[in-house]
């Protein structure tokens, strides 16, 4: 108990620069003190004395304003940083070394007595005011933002943002950049983070053409085998067409 205590606050100090000394941690940081009175809390879950450990799980709401479920299971290295307003369900299981902000919730939305909360794999980033709801799995490094409603489950080290959440994956994003950059294209004002309509309706238009340019090259090829050549095309108009998409995006 106590060295996971230790390990606790060492991941603290590690994690939050507010964070000056030990004392200070073991004083007034609210997530530690919730993170200890789960344990305790569900070791009496386990050990069949659930209306006792319910118990000590509402003192710890009451004085953390943190709300963990003794039935939850939660790893090693956790930071709950400030932690106001966070609910964590029965089912629920947290991966070590997973970060999570106040006003998350870890919840369910179904009536069954079996699994029906998330499961964070290692190293998940919750932001504040996330609600994530169902019983699915949050891929190892993936991060969640501020305020997302997530409802399926997020691959490993991919982002979620957004109501509903849009889940967006680092491959995608930089076939996208790369696609853009070689039509000659801006990608101003329009990042993948964006729920403008005009966002999406552009980025929808480069996936486009990634799968048409994919298709293209395949063709090509074909025709090589077959003993045909494909002309260069004049992209003098392409270009000049291009320079208004930009300078009208950017407007």
């Amino acid at each position: 108990m106590f060295d996971r205590i230790k390990e606790d606050i060492a991941n603290i100090l590690q994690k939050d620069p507010a964070a000056r000394t030990r004392l200070e941690v073991c004083l007034c940081y609210p997530g530690l003190h919730a993170l200890v009175m789960h344990r305790w809390a569900n070791l009496a879950w386990r050990g069949g004395y659930h209306t006792w450990a319910r118990f000590i799980s509402q003192l710890a709401r009451a004085l953390t304003g943190i709300e963990i479920h003794p039935g939850a299971t939660v790893g090693r290295r956790v930071f709950i940083d400030h932690g106001m307003g966070v609910v964590i369900g029965e089912t629920a299981e947290i991966g070590d070394d997973c970060t999570i902000y106040q006003g998350v919730t870890l919840g369910g939305v179904a009536l069954n007595k079996g699994k029906r909360h998330p499961t964070l794999e290692q190293g998940v980033i919750v932001g504040a005011g996330a609600q994530v709801l169902g019983p699915f799995a949050v891929g190892a490094g993936a991060k969640i933002g501020s305020n997302a409603v997530v409802t399926k489950p997020v691959p490993a080290g991919a982002t979620a943002v957004g109501n509903p959440a849009r889940i967006m994956v680092a491959q995608d994003d930089i076939a996208r950049e790369r696609a853009a950059n070689q039509m000659g294209f801006s990608a101003y004002g329009v990042s993948s983070q964006s729920d403008d309509p005009l966002s999406k309706a552009l980025h929808g238009l480069i996936d486009q053409a990634i799968a048409q340019q994919s298709r293209i090259e395949q063709l090509e090829q074909a025709l090589l085998k077959a003993g045909l050549e494909c002309a260069a095309p004049d992209t003098a108009s392409d270009k000049a067409q291009l320079a208004k998409l930009n300078k009208w995006v950017d407007d």
